[in-house]
C-alpha cells in the first residue's frame, strides 16, 4: 500500500474540557498517514490518480476551524478526521495523531493515534 503522509499539520483550535482550554484558540498537531487506493500515480504522473493533500488539508482545517459547536476530546477530533478522508477522499486505511501542547504540568505533548479501515 501507498501511503501520503501530512506531518506537522498545526491548527489553532478551541479544544478541551476545562473552561480554561475553551477561552481561546490552542494549536493543534495532526500527523496524518493516508493509505491510497490505487498505486497509479507513480506510473501516470497524475493528480486524479492519488488523493490530493491539498485538498485534504483544506478541507480538515475548514471542518475544525469553522464549527458551529468546537469538539472537546482530542480522540473526537481524530475521529473527525479520519472520517473525512475516508468518507470523502476514498482512502481505504487512515492513521491519525492529534497532539496538543503542554496542557498538563510536567508534560510536553499530549494526545492519542487513531487507525481505521483497512491496511493492505
Amino acid at each position: 500500500m501507498d501511503i501520503l503522509f501530512l506531518r506537522d499539520f498545526r491548527l489553532d483550535l478551541i479544544i478541551g474540557i476545562y473552561e480554561w482550554e475553551r477561552k481561546i484558540p490552542q494549536p493543534v498537531k495532526l500527523d496524518l498517514e493516508i493509505g491510497l487506493p490505487e498505486h497509479k500515480a507513480g506510473e501516470t504522473d497524475d493528480v486524479v490518480d492519488t488523493i490530493d493533500y491539498g485538498a485534504v488539508a483544506n478541507r480538515v482545517k475548514d471542518s475544525l476551524v469553522n464549527r458551529p459547536q468546537p469538539i472537546a476530546l482530542v480522540e473526537a477530533v481524530a475521529e473527525h478526521v479520519a472520517q473525512i478522508i475516508l468518507n470523502e477522499f476514498g482512502a481505504p486505511w487512515v492513521k491519525v495523531s492529534v497532539t496538543k501542547f503542554a496542557i498538563v504540568r510536567g508534560v510536553k505533548e499530549l494526545g492519542i493515534t487513531i487507525e481505521r479501515g483497512t491496511r493492505n
